[in-house]
């Protein structure tokens, strides 16, 4: 059953369970309490504190569909999507730190994975443990396939060498899924997936870039110099890596959705209260017409994106397919993003344009949201494939 369900701010309604809205909810308030008091100095510090990740842990948000027998909370990942909203709403940079952790990582080991690689990992996910998923390369970023890292066998394993960038969470994540190339000359079709710890011998984490938003979640650069890799430690089956990066990208890229329409709706809040205080000629500026329109405007690009968003992840709960809807979502809300941040920053006048108030990191933050896991010219691009078949 569902129950139409007003939003704080008295945005337009969206279809939640009480459960999920009572979920959401109890997210977002940790994140208020929890969250907010830290935000800018980790904004500036880029870094998020260690207590701050154990109480995200504490929470259950770091291992949503981890099966409650691996000590998850067993939830769907419209949970997942849901709670990463929520969190966005106050930053985005914590949003994206548990979107990887269940989007991409959790949802790779709880697909691909053996029963003894869950048996090992996803306990430890569930617990303390932040995971990263490295697939980017220098020459390898919207042609995802362009590998140069390479893993030949070895023994009763393979060696990985090479360097990985731009990977999220890499600087905090005890552990990785890494796709490299066991067979160059197969192309594609020689990549696979690896479990690694960052304890394993040749690896280590190398230079953490210095962004131009969402500061305080980690970008790294992932070293690899005949790292020694187990067979039992392939998620999927070797020479099927594609295959695991280009589905749970797919769901990866629901997860950025959520991020955008989080962060939108924090700068709408932040917009919507302002504009009520701040006044000129007398009155406050949410009187005049002007401001009244891109308000009404920008709160209904918001709820279409929402929509968007929820609606790709149902689909993938319900086992359709969502393709399309992933990218649609994906590219819909990073774009209604940047729009109501711009906004935000916009009816501020020039305490927008300074970091005393919120809105300028919300503004710096969206950026990121067209270009990570798949542009949006690549959204666009596997949109019309799709469409003209």
């Amino acid at each position: 059953m569902t129950t139409r369900t007003t939003e704080h701010s008295n945005l337009p309604l969206t279809l939640l369970s009480e459960d999920e809205r009572l979920f959401r909810d109890s997210v977002y308030e940790f994140a208020d309490r929890e969250i907010r008091p830290h935000v800018r100095q980790m904004d500036e510090t880029a870094h998020i504190p260690r207590e701050l990740i154990a109480r995200l842990f504490d929470l259950g948000v770091m291992g949503i569909e981890v099966p409650e027998s691996f000590g998850g909370g067993g939830a769907s990942f419209f949970h997942a999507v849901l709670a990463v909203e929520a969190l966005s709403r106050v930053d985005p940079s914590i949003g994206v730190l548990v979107d990887v952790q269940n989007t991409l990582v959790i949802n790779a080991l709880l697909r691909w994975g053996t029963d003894d690689l869950k048996r090992r990992y996803l306990p430890k996910l569930a617990a303390d443990t932040i995971g990263a998923y490295a697939l980017s390369e220098a020459g390898s970023g919207s042609d995802a396939f362009a590998l140069a890292t390479r893993a030949p066998e070895q023994g009763d394993g393979f060696a990985i060498t090479g360097r990985k960038l731009w990977i999220t969470n890499g600087n905090e994540a005890g552990i990785f899924i890494v796709f490299a190339n066991v067979k160059p000359e197969a192309g594609y079709r020689g990549i696979t997936a690896f479990v690694v710890e960052r304890g394993f011998e040749g690896f280590s984490v190398g230079k953490k870039e210095d962004k131009l938003g969402i500061r305080a979640s980690s970008t790294c650069e992932l070293l690899f110099e005949g790292c020694r890799i187990p067979r039992a430690n392939v998620l999927g089956d070797v020479g099927k890596g594609y295959k695991v990066a280009i589905e749970t990208l797919n769901e990866g890229r629901i997860g950025i959705g959520a991020q955008m329409i989080g962060l939108t709706r924090g700068a709408l809040d932040h917009a919507i209260a302002y504009v009520k205080e701040r006044t000129q000629f007398g009155k406050p500026i949410g009187e005049f017409q002007a401001v009244q329109h891109q308000i009404a405007r920008a709160a209904m690009e918001l709820d279409a994106a929402r929509l968007s968003v929820y609606n790709a992840a149902r689909l993938h709960d319900a086992g359709q397919p969502f393709l399309t809807e992933a990218a649609m979502c994906k590219l819909f809300s990073s774009e209604v993003a940047e729009r109501v941040t711009s906004l935000a920053v916009n009816l501020f006048g020039g305490y927008g344009f300074v970091k005393d108030y919120p809105v300028e990191k919300l503004y710096r933050d969206a950026k990121i949201g067209q270009i990570y896991e798949g542009t949006s010219n690549l959204q666009l691009q596997t949109i019309a494939k799709q469409i003209l078949g």
